[in-house]
């Protein structure tokens, strides 16, 4: 069984204004002060020495997460493509609220985030296309790793559609909300058969 930890990055600055952040990669998507005591936090409650490897989405914000972390463990580390963040195509870099209003149906109104037919106006990253490239990441990852612990440094989006993914939730993308930031998902997978021991763990 290979059992991974998903870890959500920091806060940004770019969460604090509300922005979809997606695949950007600018210093408003950096870790804040405040982003960089969170995982400073986390590391303190959750050393990750006990892992096997690191594998970390390759933008900055997963970067500077992933370093805290990793800082005493000094576990190997590899980027991998198929943990980035959902792009949200022409909204990438957009308010979240601004969009809201101006396009209320591609919107969950009670969780105030963007529903899967979001992708057709905004030119975006479908849901099943991110829930397909991350279960390739865990099959492809428990395949050659068997039995490791494995940590995970991404995304809000990603984790969540690592455990959609787990769960099989293709008709109910909207279950699921993101976790916060700078927490940890454990997804154990043994074969073809997932399992989820916690979600969104804070410390």
């Amino acid at each position: 069984m290979t059992t991974f930890y998903f870890i959500r990055h920091g806060e940004t600055k770019a969460n604090i204004m509300k922005l979809k952040q997606g695949t950007i990669n600018s210093k408003m998507t950096y870790l804040t002060d405040h982003g960089k005591q969170q995982v400073r936090n986390l590391k303190n409650h959750f050393k990750i020495s006990f892992a096997d490897r690191l594998f970390v989405s390759p933008l900055h914000r997963t970067h500077q997460t992933a370093e805290i972390l990793n800082h005493d463990a000094k576990l190997p580390v590899q980027d991998d493509q198929r943990l980035l963040e959902i792009s949200y195509g022409d909204w990438d870099g957009q308010n979240n609220v601004d969009l809201e209003q101006k396009y209320p149906k591609y919107f969950d109104s009670h969780v105030h985030d963007v529903l899967p037919t979001y992708a057709k106006v905004a030119h975006g990253e479908t849901f099943e296309s991110i829930m397909k490239r991350i279960k390739q990441f865990m099959n492809d990852i428990a395949k050659h790793y068997p039995d490791q612990k494995i940590v995970v440094v991404t995304h809000g989006f990603t984790v969540k559609a690592a455990c959609m993914a787990a769960l099989d939730l293709k008709d109910h993308f909207m279950v699921i909300q993101e976790p916060d930031n700078a927490s940890v998902t454990k997804i154990m997978l043994d074969h073809d058969q997932f399992y989820i021991p916690y979600y969104n763990r804070t410390f």
